[in-house]
């Protein structure tokens, strides 16, 4: 598959800024993939497509304020996104941390930061515009003086950083948030559970894999960054035993089918789901409205077909969704697996 079959246009004003107040009081686009068919509700109606014997599985990541804003020796400014910490410094105790950095031209090996009156190290360039940094207590630095990771169509505001979290998260880690969850509510959830569904939970740290754009001409040259996922004992199990999985999110999707993929309940996904893929383990696909040249956009076509997205993404904007992590709601039916 070609690069260039996951652009499509959107006008400007469809990007959504902020999310729906409340949160439940979004669009929900349902496509069946069985039967070709999109229908128009609100988030609030999701209920009444799940039944007795479904699977829901939410995310529970929890976003850290994961932006830093540090200082080079010569006084200039770098902000740094903490990907995730994958070690500690033998020699010092520091914790090994892979960032984003921008702009990342202006960092060199062995280059001393300043944040917030304490001291990173930046020790070797990883790929383009990552690097590995080490520090100490960089997770309680963060805590105290990051700032939540908004993508930068989102204006950066308290609000906006309140709301860029789900109301289930319980597991720091992710530098961005699994965007198809932002739309619940304890209500929906509840009414979820009275519809006979049961709600499970896996954790996938969102990071590079999930948010970086493909940047080569054909899907299978692109390589994903890896992500830390874990399935629980419990959730496993119960899994087994559904009806339907619905999987809500692409993180989810991704984590589902890399725990199937390789038997391991807890590891780094590589996986990238792109059009050709076997679905082995989700049956329905409860997610956002994703940019262009995405991995996401590649793995809905992979889970729906092509034709029927590329359809329903032209139905979204002569309808006037609202697109990306504040945006509207699609729920896939009868993909995946089931297909």
């Amino acid at each position: 598959m070609l690069t260039s079959e996951l652009d499509y246009r959107l006008p400007d004003d469809l990007i959504a800024h902020r999310p729906a107040s409340p949160r439940d009081s979004s669009r929900l686009m349902v496509v069946d993939a069985r039967n070709q068919t999109i229908e128009h509700y609100t988030f609030r109606d999701l209920p009444r497509f799940l039944r007795a014997g479904d699977a829901l599985v939410l995310n529970e990541t929890k976003v850290l304020p994961a932006r830093l804003y540090a200082l080079r020796p010569n006084g200039g400014e770098t902000e740094l996104l903490f990907l995730r910490e994958v070690g500690v410094r033998d020699a010092s105790g520091e914790g090994l941390w892979e960032v984003m950095a921008r702009p990342s031209r202006r960092l060199k090996a062995g280059m001393g930061l300043s944040a917030s009156g304490k001291e990173l190290r930046v020790l070797k360039p990883l790929d383009p515009g990552r690097w590995l940094v080490s520090g100490h207590d960089v997770a309680g630095m963060l805590k105290r003086h990051g700032h939540m990771p908004l993508p930068p169509y989102i204006e950066a505001t308290p609000e906006a950083e309140k709301e860029y979290q789900t109301v289930y998260a319980r597991n720091e880690g992710s530098a961005a948030a699994p965007t198809a969850g932002l739309h619940f509510t304890g209500e929906v959830l509840g009414e979820v559970a009275e519809a006979g569904a049961r709600i499970l939970r896996v954790t996938l740290h969102v990071g590079p894999g999930t948010f970086s754009p493909v940047r080569v001409d054909t899907l299978p040259e692109h390589h994903m960054h890896a992500e830390r996922y874990s399935v629980p004992e419990e959730t496993a199990r119960a899994i087994g035993e559904a009806g339907r999985v619905v999987a809500v999110g692409t993180t989810v999707a991704r984590t589902l089918e890399s725990w199937v993929d390789t038997g391991v309940r807890e590891g780094d996904s590589e996986l990238f789901i792109y059009p050709g893929y076997r679905w082995q383990t989700v049956d329905a696909l409860l997610t956002n409205f994703h940019l262009p040249r995405s991995t996401l956009l590649a793995m809905v076509m992979s889970f729906a077909g092509k034709d029927l997205v590329r359809e329903a993404y032209e139905v979204a904007v002569r309808e006037r969704y609202r697109f990306y992590s504040f945006g509207d709601a699609m729920l896939l039916l009868n993909g995946g697996r089931s297909r």
